[in-house]
């Protein structure tokens, strides 16, 4: 858990361009394996989570020399200053937000103008049930990407990809 899922790290990279001295937020960030993948490759990086148990576990496999912090918040309410991020992605987390729009209010409060969005879940078939339907159908995906258009984010689009034997459907938008 602590370690796994780098292959989605490394695909919201490469989808968000992120370079060194992005500032990073990652949304539901979980044990933290996307914030230390982004954090070694010289970006800033705040680990978001609304589960004190990830928090801490994400603490304890994080160096105190790198460029992260983590803090108790969620989508709908990002404890960080207006335009504070360069880059705000979601790995396999968007279908436990509890309200898209104030989601994507927050994302949008949070980024930078030309900042990147990267919300990123697993392909879920239609009508799936338990476990298997966490993460997007593509239609599901699709009408994330008009939500976002009509937050007046720009430039979305849908990116799929394959990592492992996991299917993966994201949308990729720009902050105006």
């Amino acid at each position: 858990m602590a370690f796994g899922r780098t292959g989605d790290a490394r695909l919201a990279v490469g989808l968000s361009g992120l370079g060194p001295g992005d500032e990073v937020v990652d949304i539901g960030c979980g044990p933290g394996v996307a914030v230390r993948y982004a954090a070694g490759m010289g970006a800033m990086v705040t680990g978001v989570d609304p589960a004190p148990v990830m928090l801490r576990v994400a603490r304890l496999f994080t160096s105190q020399r790198a460029k992260v912090r983590y803090v108790k918040g969620a989508a709908e309410a990002i404890p960080l200053p207006e335009g504070s991020a360069s880059v705000v992605w979601s790995i396999a987390t968007v279908h436990h937000w509890s309200n898209i729009d104030a989601g994507l209010r927050e994302v949008r409060r949070v980024l930078l103008p030309g900042g990147r969005l990267v919300a990123m879940e697993r392909r879920a078939e239609p009508g799936a049930q338990g476990h298997g339907s966490h993460g997007w159908t593509n239609e599901q995906a699709t009408a994330f990407a008009d939500r976002c258009r009509e937050h007046g984010f720009t430039d979305v689009r849908l990116e799929r990809a394959t990592i492992g034997r996991r299917s993966t459907v994201s949308v990729v938008a720009s902050a105006p």
